[in-house]
């Protein structure tokens, strides 16, 4: 969807944990998919909850070469095209057990920030999206991801410490900007795991609304359902397409097709 033929690519970032980080980058990918999308899901946490909740924990544990290889050994990039998972909704390039390995291994790259990308080259001709699920911590596989996809889809919790989250994140984000020479741009914050009988709760949505006048804040609440998706190995869009918050991630992709270009096709 993007221009000159290259997809769209957007990292779904936030360092503090527990914010539902890797629910919200699957469902939004299968939102994306949905509308007629292709979508390669690129799971860069060393943890694998993306790839365990995709259904392929043979894949997590899989001997090399995995992504672990492509990143840290410029020979063995190209294998990234044999590492690609066919899912119903989108294509995966899983995390391995070997990805815990990969901040020391990429701290000893020159541009150590600039691997993801250049695997990526690899395959992006094939997808309109790219959708990468970040580790929960900064680092350099974080600055992989910020610096391959230069927009960023910020989910958050609705309390207070998520505006420490927020000024970490901006922090490490205007750092990387500087050092690379790049722009980033946000996408959108996601306010996950609602709970609207919580004051505190209805308090920050208000603070987060207001803090971020200038791009769209979507309010996803608490619903079973979206566990229950994740337990089947699909996002939500699949698994309850007619529910309310569905219709919040189908929302999301219809902005993001709108933001980076794509036709709307309803």
């Amino acid at each position: 969807m993007a221009e000159s033929n290259k997809p769209a690519k957007l990292a779904v970032t936030n360092q503090k944990g527990g914010v539902g980080k890797t629910t919200v980058a699957i469902n939004v990918a299968g939102a994306l998919a949905d509308r007629g999308n292709e979508v390669l899901f690129v799971d860069l946490d060393p943890q694998g909850n993306a790839t365990e909740n995709l259904g392929l924990m043979e894949a997590y544990d899989a001997e090399p070469p995995t992504l672990f290889d492509a990143l840290t050994d410029p020979e063995q990039r190209e294998t990234v095209r044999d590492l690609v998972y066919a899912h119903d909704e989108m294509d995966v390039l899983p995390s391995n057990i070997d990805m815990t390995a990969a901040e020391p291994e990429l701290t000893l790259s020159r541009r150590s920030g600039e691997q993801l990308d250049l695997v990526l080259a690899e395959l992006e001709t094939a997808y309109d999206y790219i959708i990468v699920d970040c580790p929960p911590n900064l680092g350099n596989l974080m600055d992989n991801a910020l610096f391959a996809t230069q927009n960023v889809l910020i989910p958050a919790l609705a309390e207070s410490t998520s505006k420490r989250a927020f000024e970490l994140l901006y922090d490490h984000i205007g750092a990387l900007e500087r050092d690379y020479e790049i722009t980033i741009r946000d996408r959108g914050v996601v306010i996950n795991r609602i709970d609207v009988r919580k004051k505190q709760a209805q308090d920050m949505i208000e603070w987060i609304h207001n803090a971020f006048d200038n791009v769209p804040v979507w309010e996803v609440r608490e619903r079973a359902s979206i566990q229950y998706a994740l337990e089947e190995g699909v996002s939500l869009l699949q698994y309850e397409s007619d529910g309310d918050m569905a219709q919040v991630f189908r929302e999301i992709a219809v902005d993001l097709d709108d933001q980076f270009g794509g036709e709307i096709d309803g």
